[in-house]
């Protein structure tokens, strides 16, 4: 009985992968200083699962920016417009990589980054593959054959990781119409068999082909593309040793498909689809090819620990139908969503011994594997007997806990009443109402609410944090850098303007740190997209305000000047989703908690004069379950929570919502319900194309879609926005229409960002003249 990891986090313990990625965007590192010391983060990584005693250690999980980035690379899927950097010379592939990730500008080459979205329901983010027509394969990028050769030298027989062919295919768009990017299978599948080959023949004994489109709904056609894929496969690499590896859900109505697929293992997460896994244990054709099953039972995607007992009873319950021969164990996915190591926790302020004892990150989830592989196979022995005890021990610790179960929080959840959920009028009429009171141009233009955390800023915070700097001192510094972004957007020329968030680490742990319930981390970032890292907080307990968090600084911004200023605030959803949640109630009921603590801070910037409040859920979308049939229970409560939050002001107070990197067809009668007065949304990458839902569906409340990408370096022109704005046009009421950039400005310059929001309102004023009438004809 073997066990195997799918994928270790990248970006390293301390966030090497970060620190060296950025250094060489920024020109003080070297391209081969970049992959000398990648290649040293990618060794520890091996080393580490080695030493902890994981039999079967991934290759090629690594990756210097996104994984699936990486496989449009490998299969030289590489959209024209990045050709030109070539420039006919050899070498270029690292140049391209990351042109294609983030875009560049410099003279004679203008080149926007190709889109982004989240993958299935994390907040990871992937580079989302283009494909044409005429779209053609080949083998453009020998990484994968790299680092297998890598970890042959430390003396490490790896398994190497690819994404399959036809989730690359699903997770991809057509970039022109009259074609459907499953029929470009069969000119993908040679290049796939040319590297499969390639690794068995280099020694490679198994090969773990990632398709976790297997657990989302599939139509017939691409049921059969999986079909004609793994057969072809299978008829011309006959030598390979295949893992096919599901992830995020249960197989469902995909299990008798996967089990008849000709691989020599399958993986399936037994944490996210428990609910039926065991049917694979009934699977007749499962059961007579003599497949290999691998179950993932360690949670790939929390941080609390495996309750053993539970563990090891879906452990035997498979052993009793397969034996121990045919059965692995694993994470329930890639440990890319967790952070790196416990160990370095060690700050018992931010992080109580109490809640510590509870967790487990990556480097402890391969130990816990060890444990669980001794506890179901081992003899028993008193070190085992002394391991399942201490785990039992922790359990129960968490089920009694003062810290964790607080009375009072669950009677208020207990006192929600219906009216709790509804605004005092639909919004035709707050619409006027709102109009009168702001007095607002058309093409109202906006940010969507933190701008760059300069070297200064985030000095300052480092400071208070260490002490070496008085609250008197902090709170000043923070009015300084406050004072001097009102100022830059009253010169910009901005109608609604933003406070900045100069005193926000994060979005999501800035609200966590002051709300009870809640633990942090000091080391315990995981990887949202390229260079981008999050420290996701904690929920461990019941949660409430104390007091509030954001009038504060909301308030002393609208002293400075005359112009609306916006209070900023995330949304319960997004809380409960870009934090690690507790597992012992659910989701709801988490999320319920959370929107009574912003309601109650949304009725004090109320009181405090703020008139314009957004609370921004980008992870609504995100946290939608993969099959439909599961989707309307959470869009009941996830768009409740955000409700609840929002429905104790009045109808002069403008509320407003951001959403980032989403598709949102399926759910536009959910982002209907949620009544906000103007939501913005991210459209720039997709030149506007999320609109055409918004469109057909006659979304009836205000947009604001992003007129650039934010994560890109390039400043766009005053023309490229216009004619943006052009397009929204064709799908919004000018009435409707908000000027905005994408997504928060946080992790730009500010010459960059000043540079932009210019010629963003320069482009808003252009417009202004030809529909005035309309707008102020309300």
């Amino acid at each position: 009985m073997f066990t195997h990891n799918l994928g270790y986090p990248r970006i390293g313990s301390r966030r090497e992968l970060k620190k060296a990625c950025e250094s060489f965007w920024a020109g003080t590192l070297t391209k081969d200083e970049l992959l000398w010391e990648t290649r040293q983060l990618r060794r520890r990584h091996w080393q580490l699962q080695r030493e902890a005693g994981i039999d079967l250690i991934p290759s090629n999980d690594f990756s210097l920016y996104d994984h699936v980035l990486d496989t449009a690379l490998m299969v030289g899927a590489v959209p024209e417009r990045y050709h030109v950097l070539a420039d006919g010379k050899a070498g270029r592939e690292l140049e391209i990589y990351f042109a294609m990730a983030r875009g560049v500008q410099r003279p004679g080459a203008d080149i926007p980054a190709m889109e982004m979205t989240k993958w299935f329901d994390t907040n990871y983010h992937y580079i989302v593959p283009e494909f044409r027509k005429d779209q053609t394969f080949r083998r453009y990028s020998d990484t994968v054959i790299h680092a297998f050769e890598d970890a042959l030298q430390m003396g490490i027989t790896t398994k190497p990781v690819v994404l399959g062919p036809v989730s690359f295919l699903l997770l991809g768009k057509e970039r022109e119409a009259g074609f459907d990017r499953i029929d470009l299978l069969d000119r993908l599948l040679p290049v796939y068999a040319d590297i499969l080959r390639e690794l068995t023949a280099r020694g490679a004994g198994w090969i773990q082909i990632d398709e976790p489109c297997l657990v989302l709904d599939l139509t017939g056609k691409q049921q059969e593309a999986y079909r004609k894929a793994y057969a072809w496969l299978r008829k011309e690499v006959p030598g390979a040793q295949l893992i096919l590896a599901t992830y995020f859900d249960s197989l469902g109505e995909n299990r008798s498909l996967a089990a008849a697929l000709p691989v020599d293992a399958l993986h399936i997460d037994v944490v996210r689809g428990r609910k039926d896994w065991a049917e694979i244990l009934t699977d007749d054709t499962f059961l007579s090819a003599g497949r290999i099953l691998s179950l993932g039972v360690v949670n790939g995607r929390n941080i609390w620990k495996n309750q053993y007992a539970d563990s090891l009873a879906l452990i035997a319950q498979a052993e009793a139908v397969l034996g121990r021969d045919r059965l692995w164990i694993a994470p329930s996915c890639s440990l890319l969503h967790v952070p790196c190591d416990l160990d370095l926790e060690t700050d018992e302020i931010s992080l109580p011994a109490e809640i510590r004892d509870g967790m487990a990150f990556a480097k402890q989830k391969l130990t816990e594997l060890v444990h669980l592989k001794i506890l179901a196979f081992g003899e028993p022995s008193a070190s085992g007997k002394a391991i399942l005890a201490e785990n039992e021990a922790a359990v129960r610790r968490r089920q009694t806990s003062s810290l964790i179960h607080r009375p009072h929080v669950k009677e208020r959840m207990e006192a929600i009443q219906e009216a709790d959920f509804e605004r005092i009028s639909v919004f035709a009429e707050r619409q006027s109402i709102q109009q009168a009171w702001l007095q607002l141009p058309a093409f109202p233009t906006t940010t969507i609410g933190s701008f760059p955390q300069t070297p200064d800023i985030r000095q300052l915070r480092a400071s208070f944090r260490k002490g070496t700097l008085s609250a008197e001192g902090y709170e000043s510094g923070l009015e300084k850098e406050i004072a001097e972004a009102i100022r830059r957007q009253e010169a910009i020329g901005l109608d609604v303007l933003v406070h900045g968030e100069a005193e926000r680490n994060d979005m999501v742990e800035y609200f966590g740190e002051q709300l009870s319930g809640y633990a942090f981390t000091r080391n315990g970032w995981v990887q949202s997209y390229g260079s981008r890292c999050v420290k996701p907080p904690v929920i461990y307990g019941d949660i409430e305000r104390p007091e509030p968090m954001t009038v504060r600084w909301a308030t002393y911004a609208q002293s400075l000047t005359d112009k609306p200023v916006k209070g900023m605030l995330t949304g319960p959803v997004t809380i409960l989703q870009w934090s690690f949640v507790r597992d012992d109630q659910p989701r709801r009921d988490t999320a319920f908690q959370i929107a009574l603590a912003i309601r109650d801070e949304v009725t004090d910037l109320e009181k405090a004069g703020i008139r314009v409040i957004q609370i921004d859920e980008p992870a609504i979308r995100e946290g939608l379950p993969l099959r439909q049939a599961d989707r309307a229970e959470y869009l009941r409560w996830s768009v409740d929570a955000f409700r609840l939050s929002t429905a104790g002001v009045a109808d002069e107070t403008q509320i407003h919502t951001h959403m980032c990197y989403s598709e949102f067809n399926d759910i536009l009668e959910a982002i209907a319900r949620m009544d906000a007065d103007v939501i913005t949304i991210e459209t720039s990458r997709s030149q506007m194309e999320l609109l055409d839902a918004f469109s057909e569906f006659a979304y009836p409340n205000e947009i604001g879609p992003g007129v650039y990408d934010i994560h890109s370096p390039r400043v766009p022109s005053e023309d490229e926005m216009v004619q943006l704005l052009h397009k929204a046009l064709n799908h919004i009421p000018a009435r409707n229409l908000w000027v905005n950039p994408d997504c928060g400005l946080k992790t730009r310059r500010w010459e960059e960002t000043e540079a932009a929001l210019r010629n963003m309102v320069g482009a808003a004023r252009r417009l202004r003249p030809v529909i005035s009438q309309e707008v102020t004809g309300l």
